[in-house]
């Protein structure tokens, strides 16, 4: 029988690393790759079980997000597990649908299946309770968003900064009438996008880019949700010229709506907060705030990793940048 010894062995490592490889400690990817390679070729496979068992922890982490259908929790989720892999860890996806009674079962699943941490990124800033899984010195790491007064680890955009970059560039484009149709109110990253546009109005000194509420709209981060907000602004007696989007999926009934009232951009201009693959396809091309949210799910997986290690590190919080992507939707008004 192949042994950890003879995996160490073949790959000129120590059995100690091979252990932390297949036990999800901290190995370089090097190494990792050394080990795996050594294992498969001798075909050795660890005791999952008996591993488990001397852990007290599964081999297994959670991701739960609020939306499988949306591309940029596609992406975030491809990076966990990207990270994950590299120490031999299986992810388990779970959907919350933007639903804290859901999202509450499925912390309880991961906290009863004794699984070696939990990346969320939470359905309410306020209603998410993360406190069952710290108790138990459950590694957890929030990602996207984080809720009130949680002591995790967290990994986030500069949602702020990429709001108030939006709505300069709605600004410089000749637009005055600038909506925000935002997310739903209490989670973390509608409030920090809405308070970025607000930051940019203010900035614009009042006037033509008052800073009242007539032009807000709160949406569900879902197509249904765009369109009827937007719907509900096009009715105004005196409508907006342009609107920044707090996500990809409502920009699409954003551009639904605009289309049931016969108005295209870049007239009305269309800004999304969230790129998506079609957007340098469509026409106009759509003009988007680009996140990196690949990268957001793999840092995600690498803190979990630490923790999962031992760390002992004060709680941090990475804040990776946005990037806005300028494209034909928000080219500006006609006569501007």
């Amino acid at each position: 029988m192949v042994t950890i010894h003879d995996v160490a062995r073949a790959a000129g490592v120590s059995p100690a690393t091979v252990s932390r490889v297949f036990n999800g400690g901290k190995v370089t990817p090097a190494r990792a790759l050394s080990v795996q390679e050594a294992a498969a070729a001798l075909g050795f496979a660890p005791n999952r079980v008996a591993r488990s068992l001397r852990k007290q922890r599964s081999s297994v982490m959670a991701l739960i997000i609020p939306d499988i259908e949306n591309p940029f929790f596609t992406s975030l989720a491809r990076g966990v597990e990207d990270a994950a892999q590299r120490t031999s860890l299986s992810v388990v996806l779970c959907n919350s649908d933007e639903d804290t009674d859901k999202e509450r079962r499925y912390l309880e699943v991961a906290l009863g299946e004794q699984m070696a941490g939990v990346i969320v990124a939470a359905a309410s800033q306020d209603e998410t309770d993360l406190g069952p899984l710290t108790d138990r010195r459950v590694p957890v790491v929030a990602v996207d968003r984080r809720p009130r007064d949680a002591e995790v680890d967290a990994v986030r955009v500069d949602n702020h900064h990429g709001g108030e970059v939006a709505t300069r560039h709605l600004l410089q484009a000749g637009y005055r009438r600038i909506a925000c149709i935002t997310g739903p109110e209490g989670a973390s990253t509608s409030e920090e996008r809405l308070a970025g546009h607000r930051t940019a109005l203010r900035a614009a000194q009042g006037g033509p880019a008052a800073t009242d509420d007539t032009y807000v709209r709160h949406g569900d981060f879902r197509v249904d949700g765009g369109r009827a907000a937007m719907r509900e602004l096009l009715a105004l007696p005196e409508p907006p010229d342009a609107v920044f989007v707090a996500n990809n999926l409502m920009t699409i009934g954003v551009l639904d709506a605009l289309r049931e009232a016969g108005r295209t951009p870049p007239d009305v201009g269309v800004l999304s907060f969230g790129d998506v693959p079609w957007a340098s396809l469509v026409r106009p091309s759509l003009t988007a705030v680009e996140l990196p949210s690949y990268e957001l799910g793999r840092t995600a997986a690498d803190l979990l990793l630490q923790r999962m290690d031992g760390s002992v590190s004060p709680v941090q919080t990475v804040v990776l940048r946005t990037k806005l992507q300028v494209r034909e939707s928000t080219a500006g008004p006609a006569g501007a």
